[in-house]
């Protein structure tokens, strides 16, 4: 065995050892100095990376994890007391192998020297830990402020749950070449490789099969011939003995025939439905690979929220359940950020001091939870704590001091509009900035990595109880589950997360207001679109005494999407559309029907967005009877900006003077509405997610169907560079928010598309 492959073997093991390490030092912290049951498993590890040091020959390794062992060994024989300045000692030990583990070979010598004065200072420190107390010094919180718990073992009356052994997390490697290498469990290997076992067999019993069939093909020539000869004899008027025995003979092939076609076909079905339960199984088994537990993705997290709880002073109690839900790894991966931003924000602005929680008739030790669930086809992430919630008053106060709304409009925004205002970039509650929260950048991570793997975020919070933060991804980005329906005689598929119930109607449910049609279900009136109109197909009137619709949308609104049939659920394998289709309106992803018939899978935030924008600008979409006429038609404008505040201004203003106006969220809600046609102007925001002003304009300039549009930009950026990159994208007017004026917007868009009768 060559060096660099031991040195491999050293560092998948480090793996393995430094997450029991950390895990079970957590948990030993929460436990009774007199319980050393948790300390076994860590004596064990450090004593396994100890002889994998020496047997690659890193002696400084070999002494810290020698330390380490015998820290555990006198903890374990009561001579020592792990208190939590201890741990962390243990911990900076832990932290100081997975950092060697993470160097490249080739670089190892140049960073043992570099850090060989500090190294020295850790062994020292381990080896004297008696010298650190009983309790944290005066720079650190005491240990009564440590974390309770750590996702830890389950204690007698409290609901923790123990988290599952979990795959250790990658550690850098020095070769690109392994990236793609990815780690499967023994079950799902066996489990594979026994169905493509029993695929070899079915694969077998076909070809037999196919070998009886030519068998009966056969007899089946004979009998022909014989019958041909019948038919000849009979012409010629033949009779007696020999046309008897040619009937004779033709009749045996026949049942003959017939029998074994029978028993063929018996086979057959009982083949066909083998193959077909084998290649589900084996498909769902595949599926599984790609598939991680939950808990893959959260070994770090009780380490953080232990260490930042220390630092702040505060004392938390962190569960962590659904830890063996499966979760797809491309997003597991994904997850470790926003996750890390929520639970940062709960412990350091969520959750309050000791003294605070006392005083309010609270255990001292704050909550924390983190859980993983499938429910509805969609994987479901919750982020919540008990803490003094989210203070509205605050937030209200820092939207106006940005320039984000007046203070009249913030006073009146409710709960779902105020919480938008999070996930802007710089809007925070805190008024000052640390080193861990306060800049106002961490809930717009969360929210983009959410919408970018086609899920959804909502925020809700009781005063003084806590808040609570909801990620709703798929399960898996490579199968959905999908409701596939037919569209002007084509089927497309609706992914069932983004589904909230589908409808039959009858023509007497539904109720027309002001050219707009709607349907009432439980209570709630929801406007009833025609996804023909919507997707901008040859929207033929609809027929028929009943009529399907797919209801989409979130707490913000409902929407009733009318569809020509349903289809049926479907598991699909989705691929994604070619990068240089760039964002195709309304579509995530591409799929095939069993029978190879292409799919196109509908992004129903997309098209929740494009519906609220036109149904909210007042558009006519949904009515039942398009030959009605309309009034002279007045200039339409649609504005874009992410700011809801700014968009209502805005809207308000120009209807005041006779202008008929939608609105867009974003770059991609705004370009979708330019699709659906008809607007006379564009007034957009530059900073925006997912597509900003400036690329909208490049685009409108490059369609030659829009490119004459008038675009004005309002923006926050009021340089002289910011102007002239607007112009020299392609607006004719650029207005800065910081000196908006109502007169001075009017009588731009008079100037660029006329006045109205108004």
């Amino acid at each position: 065995m060559t060096e660099i492959s031991l040195l491999a073997l050293f560092r998948e093991e480090v793996a393995e050892h430094v997450t029991t390490l950390t895990q079970g030092l957590l948990v030993a912290e929460s436990s009774a100095p007199e319980d050393t049951r948790p300390l076994e498993p860590l004596m064990r590890a450090a004593h396994s990376l100890k002889g994998a040091a020496r047997v690659v020959e890193l002696d400084t390794a070999v002494r810290v994890a020698h330390a380490m062992e015998d820290a555990l060994v006198a903890a374990q024989r009561h001579e020592l007391t792990l208190s939590p300045p201890r741990i962390d000692a243990l911990l900076r030990g832990v932290d100081w192998i997975t950092s060697l583990a993470a160097v490249p070979e080739d670089s190892l010598p140049v960073w043992l020297v570099a850090q060989a004065a500090e190294t020295e200072a850790l062994i020292d420190t381990l080896t004297h830990l008696e010298r650190l107390g009983e309790t944290a010094p005066d720079s650190a919180p005491s240990a009564a402020t440590a974390v309770d718990a750590a996702a830890g073992t389950a204690q007698a009356g409290a609901a923790i749950e123990s988290p599952a052994p979990a795959t250790p997390t990658p550690q850098p490697i020095a070769n690109d070449d392994t990236d793609r290498a990815v780690k499967i469990s023994a079950d799902v290997v066996d489990r594979l490789l026994g169905l493509t076992s029993e695929s070899v067999i079915e694969a077998h019993r076909i070809e037999a099969l196919g070998k009886a069939l030519q068998g009966i093909r056969a007899h089946h020539v004979r009998l022909g011939a014989g019958l041909k000869r019948l038919r000849a004899r009979l012409a010629d008027g033949a009779s007696g003995p020999e046309l008897i025995d040619l009937t004779d003979s033709s009749e045996a092939l026949l049942e003959w025939a017939q029998d074994a076609l029978a028993r063929s076909l018996e086979d057959f079905d009982n083949v066909s439905r083998r193959s077909a339960l084998i290649a589900e199984e084996l498909f769902q088994w595949s599926v599984a690979s790609r598939q991680r537990p939950f808990a893959d993705g959260t070994a770090m997290f009780p380490r953080l929220v232990r260490d930042l709880a220390r630092d702040l002073g505060k004392r938390v109690r962190f569960e962590i359940s659904g830890q063996e839900t499966r979760v797809d790894r491309e997003i597991l991966d994904k997850l470790e950020a926003p996750l890390r931003h929520l639970l940062q924000n709960a412990v350091d602005h969520g959750l309050e001091g000791t003294e605070e929680r006392r005083v309010s008739g609270k255990p001292e030790a704050g909550l924390l939870r983190l859980e993983a669930r499938h429910r509805g086809g969609a994987l479901i992430i919750t982020v919540s704590d008990d803490g003094r919630g989210i203070d509205r008053d605050s937030l209200r106060a820092r939207i106006v001091e940005r320039s984000l709304t007046s203070a009249e409009t913030a006073a009146r925004l409710n709960d779902a509009e105020l919480f938008d205002f999070l996930f802007l970039p710089g809007v925070t509650t805190r008024a000052s900035v640390d080193a861990v929260s306060g800049r106002g950048v961490g809930l717009d991570a969360v929210q983009s990595m959410v919408q970018t793997e086609g899920g959804a975020l909502s925020v809700s919070s009781n005063a003084g109880r806590g808040a609570c933060f909801v990620l709703r991804l798929p399960v898996t980005r490579s199968v959905i589950r999908a409701l596939l329906v037919s569209i002007e005689g084509e089927p497309y598929a609706f992914p069932l997360t983004g589904i909230e119930q589908v409808l039959k109607l009858a023509e007497t449910e539904i109720s027309t207001v002001e050219g707009r049609s709607y349907v009432t279900r439980d209570e709630r009136r929801m406007a009833l679109v025609r996804a023909a109109e919507i997707l901008e197909l040859d929207d033929q009137a609809p027929s028929g005494e009943t009529l399907h619709a797919v209801v989409i949308g979130e707490s913000g609104g409902h929407y009733a999407v009318e569809v020509d049939e349903f289809l049926g659920e479907r598991e699909l394998a989705v691929r994604p559309l070619d990068p240089r289709l760039g964002k195709v309106p309304h579509v995530s992803s591409t799929s095939t029907t069993e029978d190879g018939v292409p799919v196109l899978v509908l992004d129903t935030e997309d098209l929740v967005r494009s519906i609220h924008a036109l149904v909210s600008g007042g558009r006519r979409v949904g009515s039942r009877n398009s030959s009605t006429p309309s009034a002279t038609r007045a200039p339409r404008v649609l504005i874009v900006d992410d700011s809801i505040t700014v968009r209502e201004l805005e809207r308000h203003l120009l209807q005041n003077h006779g202008y008929d106006v939608d609105v867009a969220v974003d770059g991609i809600e705004g370009w979708n509405a330019l699709r659906l046609g008809g607007y006379d102007l564009v007034i957009s925001d530059v900073d925006m997610p997912r597509m900003n002003g400036i690329d909208l304009i490049k685009r409108i300039r490059e369609d030659p169907r829009l490119n004459q549009l008038p675009v004005m930009i309002l923006s926050y950026k009021d340089r002289e560079e910011d102007r002239l990159r607007g112009l020299d994208a392609g607006a004719d007017r650029y207005f800065a928010k910081s000196g908006f004026r109502d007169d001075a917007l009017i009588e731009a868009v008079r100037d660029l598309i006329g006045r109205t009768e108004r």
